[in-house]
């Protein structure tokens, strides 16, 4: 099991000296890790986002964002769990909970190039590079998800995705997200790129590589990313974190000042309760 380290400070300057008077409601956003089997086992797709972002620059991330309206159009073509069961999952609405499988599916897809969909309910497609246009197309929403999978005659696959995790940005930050993790396999003969605005970089790492490169501060990891690469250390292989157990309680961080640095607290943390 990888320890993570007690002290979860955040990079200076990423919360405001003064914090927004009341709380910014957080919008809803899906983020997916990508896992395969590796040389040295479990590994993860990671991007490093570009520095001037406005929310997280800088920050070794998975890929993800916020839902869009357009995500919860019922017209997109979907196979696997329904969104009533999703909605079960995370404790929200079924149409939200549509939306955020469609952002899961989008975002991963305009980040990474990885495409969890297929021509039917048991196929998925193999080199995307030919919808490179389309991928364009998402990104400067021009193009739906519903409209992309309709025009190629795909077929989303939610069966692909499993849920991780529900993690809320803490409220003294002015931008926050509602974000549910999901996991996903790379599926056989796709291959995740760094071809996007958002990232400098991105790769693939074991997450003790992850965590190592940042206790020596090779990379900044925000509490979630820390901590879902703390869990998915645990697994010993793709199909061990396919098929582990979550619970999906909303996890919102507190934030403490030490030492003129903010730092996360999480639940069952000495001075969570007290800390706003």
């Amino acid at each position: 099991m990888v320890s993570l380290p007690e002290d979860r400070s955040l990079p200076t300057g990423f919360v405001p000296e003064t914090p927004p008077p009341q709380p910014v409601e957080p919008k809803d956003a899906a983020t997916v890790m990508l896992v395969r089997d590796g040389a040295t086992g479990l590994e993860v797709f990671l991007q490093r986002r570009v520095k001037g972002m406005p929310f997280a620059g800088g920050m070794t991330v998975f890929p993800g964002g916020g839902v869009d309206r357009r995500d919860s159009d019922i017209s997109v073509s979907w196979t696997g769990p329904e969104a009533n069961w999703w909605a079960d999952q995370f404790d929200c609405s079924p149409e939200l909970a549509r939306a955020l499988v469609c952002a899961a599916v989008r975002e991963t897809f305009e980040e990474s190039g990885v495409l969890l969909a297929g021509p039917d309910s048991s196929t998925v497609v193999g080199d995307t590079s030919r919808y490179a246009e389309a991928r364009a197309g998402l990104v400067s929403r021009d193009l739906s998800l519903a409209e992309f999978l309709a025009d190629e005659d795909l077929v989303l696959r939610a069966d692909l995705l499993r849920p991780w995790a529900n993690w809320v940005t803490p409220e003294p930050e002015p931008r926050r997200y509602d974000t549910r993790f999901f996991l996903a396999a790379l599926p056989i003969g796709q291959r995740a790129d760094a071809v996007t605005s958002e990232a400098v970089e991105a790769y693939w790492a074991t997450p003790e590589q992850a965590l190592d490169d940042f206790e020596q501060g090779r990379c900044h990891l925000l509490p979630p990313t820390q901590v879902t690469l703390g869990e998915l250390a645990e697994c010993a292989s793709l199909a061990a974190a396919l098929a582990a157990e979550r619970a999906l309680d909303k996890i919102t961080p507190r934030l403490v000042r030490r030492n003129n640095r903010w730092h996360a607290l999480l639940p069952g943390d000495p001075g969570y309760e007290e800390a706003k």
